[in-house]
């Protein structure tokens, strides 16, 4: 199906693609053609404001999924029918459109119905304001305009929200983007960003590092643990925890002040005595003789240290020293109807009563240039910047939340771009759309609230959080899922999560308490991770349902390789409950089954017809990881798996192509990887008739290889080395070890 009108207002309806949207549209709604079939909408107020609501119409009887902020920094997903379930914050509005005359059949594998396309709501920057949609319980639509800055102010918002559409929900995701990047500026998509390769890597969260006395002897622990057990990590973040900061309210003997722990600030940008000698053991002086130690002797590549945005979670002490020159000063965050309409967040409660150091907008590439100019000097290689979202808070005499913001951001990135040698940048608690559609350089950014082991009933919220929110996300940014325990009750869920994430694989494990079996099946023995090609999101069919509280559904998260498709299925019913959403009128954990099944079928693959090859039979080998099977399947036929509570299965989707004297082949890749596919990089075949032909495929890492092979092989070989393999004739399935090295090794098939 191709759209090609553009959205339009017609008799008091909203029409996009032919289909009325919304009925009732108020005379001062504006929808303005832009390129490509898309339109802006906007509106106009009789007076002007720092804060506008219009109503845009009613919105009824049409599925929905948004992403919104529940709490200041981070986004979730909703699904839903009607404008009364659109929550406030609402920053990404997707919604499912057919031809009233088409019949559809709820049972189908076939996720590309034709009459089947999407419309696309994106509230974006518009000048000084920034965007949000919501709803009404009238089912009235409505969008909100707001400064964050009583002085700032204008009478209408014109490009507020793009609206667009198409029949393939991830292409209109990231046309949309693209449109947006060219038409406002102030952002860049991924595809025009630096990005990195990723590596396995070790999280010393904060809750780490404050227990520490000396951080030199427990990392030393832990690196020599990941050492022996074969999973070397290359990449460090030392997390919260390592800077010189001061409670205010806080006397020396008394008691922690509930709260105050938000409001800690900044003194000096120089590490704290925790990496300092301390004892005879200690071999180092300071943070750069730490850092220089700990890549000479367990071969670190990068390592990262973690700031605020202001500085610290309180900002900066105004009257240090150290700090002076920056001109900060004490401000107190002012938050938006649509946070504090949402869930109220601790951070912001202490912050709001006691306020934060913000640095002069004119001084704060002085101090960002400063700060990285010594961690670099030090040896660090780049920087997580978290808390990025209270910058909207602290809009009121700086010209408002997203002029703020976009100050910071650009002195951030020319920091960045200075001081370190590539774009070394992870950004953190940064959901909100005035940092999205302000990052031009950032490539890196959290996914979701963080993985927290102690709270079971958020391990679900996580895993399907991150997939939702990478429809939006992973547009711009390549997606941070966050670190988790490698020996956890739920390690085999996060781990299989992470494979399919095309993000990086980090855990913040206790010394000594690891599960390196299964972050073997993750990390290759050199510490690289086969990273897919996207980020990991929720296949078509499983876009507007609840995976979390529908008791019903379960979660399809879809990936590319370069030769092969992934899909993972999780069972994440029956845990938790999504925060701001009634438990009651959704299934309970008790009566949620203890299995549930779903179709997976190759169409889940988005673009696999673009890795497929010219030689592609449409039909495709599926490996599931677990159960260790292999299928044929037509493109459109599926496979029915069930899963209890918390498990998971990882399907390696491969086209077969037809080679010479009727072969048939597809290479699986290494089965002991959860994403197999990830270590193919190329596949070719060769004829020498009458003597046969020769299959030769490009892997890199070692161990256990498989393909699917219509015929028994007479021979294979790993870099012209004679190798022993079994065939399985029932099912196709040819496998042999890899030895040695981890490099890329090229296996030849002889037929």
């Amino acid at each position: 199906m191709t759209i090609t009108a553009a959205p339009s207002v017609s008799d008091g309806c909203l029409v996009v693609g032919g289909r009325v949207v919304c009925s009732g549209v108020p005379r001062n709604v504006v929808v303005s053609p832009e390129r490509s079939g898309s339109a802006f909408l906007g509106a106009t107020s009789s007076a002007p404001s720092s804060r506008h609501l219009f109503t845009i119409g009613v919105l009824e009887g049409c599925k929905f999924m948004c992403l919104f902020r529940f709490k200041i920094w981070w986004m979730i997903p909703r699904v839903g029918k009607s404008g009364s379930e659109i929550p406030m914050e609402t920053q990404m509005l997707l919604l499912e459109a057919r031809e009233k005359s088409a019949i559809h059949d709820e049972n189908s594998s076939d996720p590309t119905t034709e009459n089947t396309f999407y419309i696309l709501f994106l509230p974006v920057l518009d000048g000084p304001f920034r965007s949000s949609l919501q709803g009404t319980p009238e089912n009235e639509f409505q969008l909100c305009v707001e400064t964050g800055d009583p002085s700032v102010q204008a009478s209408q918002a014109l490009e507020a929200v793009l609206i667009n559409s198409g029949d393939n929900p991830f292409e209109l995701l990231k046309n949309s983007i693209k449109i947006l990047e060219e038409r406002k500026g102030t952002f860049t998509h991924i595809e025009h960003k630096k990005s990195l390769r990723i590596w396995i890597g070790l999280d010393g969260a904060r809750g780490m590092l404050s227990k520490l006395k000396s951080v030199q002897r427990a990392s030393k622990r832990v690196f020599k643990v990941f050492l022996e057990g074969g999973c070397p990590p290359k990449f460090l973040i030392i997390d919260d925890g390592w800077q010189e900061t001061i409670n205010e309210f806080k006397n020396e003997g008394e008691l922690l002040i509930e709260g105050t722990r938000f409001s800690i600030r900044l003194v000096d940008i120089k590490e704290n005595s925790k990496f300092k000698a301390s004892g005879s053991d200690a071999s180092c002086t300071d943070l750069h003789d730490f850092i220089q130690v700990i890549k000479e002797i367990y071969g670190l590549k990068l390592v990262y240290m973690w700031h605020a945005i202001v500085g610290y979670w309180g900002g900066v002490l105004p009257s240090s020293k150290v700090m002076e020159k920056y001109n900060p000063k004490i401000v107190h965050p002012i938050q938006s109807p649509g946070n504090v309409g949402n869930l109220r967040d601790i951070a912001m409660d202490s912050l709001e009563k006691y306020g934060v150091g913000i640095i002069d907008p004119e001084k704060i590439f002085s101090f960002y240039n400063d700060l990285h100019s010594y961690l670099s000097s030090s040896g660090v290689d780049g920087v997580k910047v978290d808390v990025q979202n209270i910058l909207e808070t602290l809009g009121k005499g700086y010209g408002g939340r997203v002029s703020l913001t976009r100050q910071y951001q650009l002195a951030l990135e020319e920091s960045i771009a200075r001081n370190f040698k590539d774009n070394n940048l992870i950004s953190c608690m940064s959901h909100n759309s005035d940092s999205i559609y302000s990052s031009k350089k950032s490539a890196v950014a959290r996914a979701s609230e963080a993985f927290m082991p102690k709270e079971p009933t958020s391990q679900t919220l996580h895993i399907a959080s991150v997939a939702f929110n990478s429809l939006l996300l992973g547009e711009i940014v390549v997606l941070d899922w966050d670190m988790f325990h490698s020996n956890h009750t739920t390690a085999d869920f996060h781990r299989a999560a992470r494979a399919l994430g095309g993000c990086a694989v980090y855990v913040s494990d206790k010394p000594g308490i690891h599960d390196f079996k299964i972050l073997k099946r993750l990390v290759l023995p050199d510490g690289s991770v086969l990273r897919a090609k996207y980020p990991g999101r929720p296949t078509r069919d499983c876009l507007f349902k609840d995976p979390v509280m529908d008791g019903e559904s379960l979660l399809k998260i879809w990936n590319l390789n370069k030769l092969s498709g992934v899909v993972g299925v999780f069972n994440c019913q029956g845990v938790g409950n999504w925060p701001l959403k009634d438990a009651e009128v959704v299934p309970i954990s008790a009566s949620v089954p203890t299995s549930l099944s779903v179709h997976v079928c190759p169409l889940d693959v988005e673009f696999l017809d673009q890795v497929a090859g010219d030689n592609w039979t449409g039909d495709c080998a599926i490996y599931a990881f677990h159960s260790g099977s292999l299928s044929r399947l037509p493109m459109k036929a599926f496979l029915e798996v069930s899963l209890t509570i918390l498990k998971c299965e990882i399907f390696t989707i491969s086209p077969i192509r037809a080679f010479d004297q009727d072969l048939q082949f597809a290479p699986i890749g290494l089965l002991d990887m959860y994403n197999s596919g990830g270590a193919l990089e190329t596949l070719d075949c060769t004829s020498s008739n009458p003597s046969g032909c020769r299959v030769t495929v490009k892997v890199r890492g070692c161990g256990r290889f498989g393909a699917y092979s219509s015929q028994k092989p007479t021979s294979c070989f790993t870099d012209m080395k004679d190798m022993e393999f079994l065939y399985n004739a029932e099912d196709g399935l040819l496998t042999f070890k890899i030895e040695g090295e981890c490099g890329l090794r090229e296996i030849q098939i002889k037929y």
